[in-house]
């Protein structure tokens, strides 16, 4: 059982008292706040060092299918004894570390120490982003830089300032809400000809709370075709570009807000279950395309929970409506997340590859050969389950399956204690990566998809 996830896990300001309903019973009010305070102390103490200790290992064996299938039996176990967090890379409890290489060593596999100490790496990187918000606030105008990942609400007033600057290129719209009630705002780029029958491409990000490089890679990739548009005009002649940067806005200010949420994953909404609640939805889960198929858990405490009904999360109804308004003319889905270098496409749900894989296949090398020339980094090609694990339910297969005829997963380059937390000082080099394959990919997808 995921402890984190259960009813005592409460928020830190359900611990101080705040937004309490009254309490009725036998028990005093006074006696169950004195325990519930005590409790509180207890599990936010816990929870913050929450991976003190735990250590990041990495599988050097070459890959094989009986590797993928043992690794994700290790995976499943809810006991958090292991976190899978790349094909070849598990943060291990220290309670089951001789477990861990037991099973290692019995399938004669090798592996290395990435991390000694993952929670002390993740408080380390933290606490700088923290610092480099304090030190460089956004104005409200101007380009947001790349020396930090940026609160939601900065994100927005920057797609706000960009649709105020350019009123002639760039729109914004506002899509949705998250479940606590946040904006979720998108921007359509064009080159300002006027014209509304061109492609489209479509970009998110953000759909997993702690993958922040994500949505810094869809900020980048808004200023290269807005504010420095004469090198990308070639980008926005016959297409037009929709972005949303930041699908799951509740959890990603979650792992913003203190250094022990940091690792959070899913959205916000709360679940009664088995006498308590369970917080979140895996977004990427939560679409109607197979939902509940391999990959995704019924337990609500399981970081893949896929909701109590297919989208149940209204985040992923956020998308879904993007990806319906757009698909008469939508010619690529990119939804930005992180780790592994890896570009994924259909299906998720099925190690079976849909019958038009030659044409995912080569827009998706095309970026993985362009990024190995700029950086020498080796992006991985290949369908969803072959490549990393099945993940039924999820948002590029459901584009997929609409009509959006290039869909892909990009899974940005691991970095930081646990893969997910690259330090400020790697965003720039990531996110420029990341364009040059988002580029490529989409010259290749122009080239094949011209306007008709």
């Amino acid at each position: 059982m995921n402890a984190d996830n259960r009813f005592w896990a409460v928020e830190f300001r359900q611990c101080l008292g705040e937004d309490q309903q009254p309490i009725s019973g036998t028990m005093s009010a006074t006696r169950v706040g004195g325990v519930a305070a005590i409790i509180c102390f207890i599990l936010i103490a816990a929870e913050a060092a929450k991976y003190d200790g735990y250590k990041l290992y990495q599988i050097t064996t070459p890959w094989t299918r009986q590797q993928h299938d043992l690794l994700g039996q290790l995976n499943l176990k809810e006991d958090e004894a292991y976190e899978f967090v790349h094909p070849n890379k598990f943060i291990v409890n220290p309670e089951y570390l001789e477990e861990f290489k037991a099973a290692l060593q019995q399938n004669n596999w090798s592996y290395e120490v990435k991390n000694e100490d993952v929670g002390k790496t993740l408080r380390e990187h933290f606490e700088q982003n923290k610092a480099m918000q304090k030190l460089f606030p956004y104005s409200g105008q101007g380009r947001l830089g790349t020396n930090q990942y940026y609160s939601h609400s900065v994100i927005n007033a920057y797609l706000e300032s960009l649709a105020a600057a350019y009123p002639n290129r760039v729109f914004l719209r506002k899509v949705g809400y998250s479940f606590e009630g946040r904006e979720l705002k998108s921007l359509i780029i064009t080159n300002g000809d006027g014209r509304n029958d061109k492609n489209v491409i479509l970009v998110d990000g953000g759909f997993h709370a702690r993958e922040w490089i994500s949505p810094a890679a869809a900020i980048y990739a808004i200023e290269q075709l807005v504010e420095n548009f004469e090198q990308n005009r070639d980008l926005l002649q016959d297409y037009d570009w929709v972005i949303l940067p930041v699908v799951n806005a509740d959890g990603y200010e979650y792992t913003q807000a203190a250094v022990e949420n940091r690792s959070w994953r899913k959205t916000r909404k709360p679940l009664f279950h088995q006498g308590g609640i369970c917080y979140g939805t895996d977004p990427n889960r939560n679409f109607d395309f197979h939902w509940m198929g391999g990959g995704a858990s019924s337990d609500p405490c399981s970081n893949t929970f896929a909701g109590p009904k297919p989208f149940s999360e209204p985040e992923a109804m956020v998308v879904r409506d993007l990806i319906h308004t757009y698909k008469d003319k939508g010619q690529m889905y990119l939804t930005l997340h992180s780790h592994g270098s890896l570009l994924l496409y259909p299906w998720g749900w099925s190690s079976d590859l849909p019958d038009t894989w030659p044409d995912l296949h080569e827009v998706a090398t095309a970026g993985a050969e362009a990024i190995k020339a700029a950086t020498g980094n080796v992006y991985t090609v290949g369908s969803s389950t072959n490549v990393l694990y099945v993940a039924a339910g999820a948002s590029d297969d459901y584009a997929f399956n609409a009509g959006f005829p290039i869909s892909f997963t990009m899974e940005l380059p691991t970095a930081g204690a646990s893969g997910f937390d690259p330090p400020v000082e790697m965003i720039d080099p990531l996110v420029k990566e990341t364009w040059v394959g988002i580029r490529a990919m989409a010259l290749k997808v122009i080239e094949k998809y011209p306007l008709v």
